[in-house]
């Protein structure tokens, strides 16, 4: 395991807290939309943030001996968003639906056509491919990071990205051809 970085003067060891600090300034932001990428809601993403932070925040010590806390705070974000989307699902099925779905398009602070459409498209793909995608593609991680981060091998994830991305240009292309019919009646 790695040192703790020198403290903000140059002098000795940062106070693990401190640690905790300072990753939250460099990466918290960068988290954030890698999360929404992958749960597709802004709100959530934030919040599995938080919550992976707080697991930091926790175990201190332990997190400013890490090699790459951003890496190990992603980890945990989709391992949180993963749990909650489960839990979700496991009361969907068993609690009837007593309000009507949130329209989650008027949430996005980017509402172009083009973006609507993505996140539309991603909602559409199964998790595992989601979720490889929006990690490599949207957060620009590596293969080897991706799988490390969904806890699969790069040949899963590998997998995943081909059979996501043919998924997505199907689904991209029917979006824009429905609009342009539309557009176009």
């Amino acid at each position: 395991m790695g040192e703790s970085p020198p403290d903000a003067d140059g002098g000795g060891l940062a106070h693990p807290d401190d640690v905790v600090g300072q990753v939250y300034a460099g990466s918290y932001r960068r988290l954030v939309v890698q999360l929404y990428a992958v749960t597709g809601d802004l709100g959530e993403a934030q919040e599995t943030v938080q919550e992976a932070f707080v697991r930091a925040l926790l175990a201190p010590h332990r997190f400013a001996e890490l090699d790459n806390p951003e890496a190990w705070l992603r980890r945990v974000a989709v391992n949180v968003a993963r749990s909650r989307h489960r839990r979700r699902a496991v009361l969907a099925r068993l609690l009837p639906r007593l309000a009507a779905p949130v329209d989650t398009e008027r949430l996005i602070a980017d509402s172009s056509a083009e973006h609507v459409a993505l996140m539309r498209a991603l909602r559409q793909l199964p998790a595992g491919q989601r979720h490889a995608i929006a990690l490599h593609y949207l957060a620009d991680l590596p293969v080897a990071e991706v799988a490390d981060a969904l806890g699969v091998t790069e040949g899963t994830v590998k997998s995943r990205l081909s059979r996501g991305r043919t998924a997505l240009a199907g689904l991209l292309v029917d979006t824009s051809t429905s609009y342009t019919r539309s557009s176009h009646a």
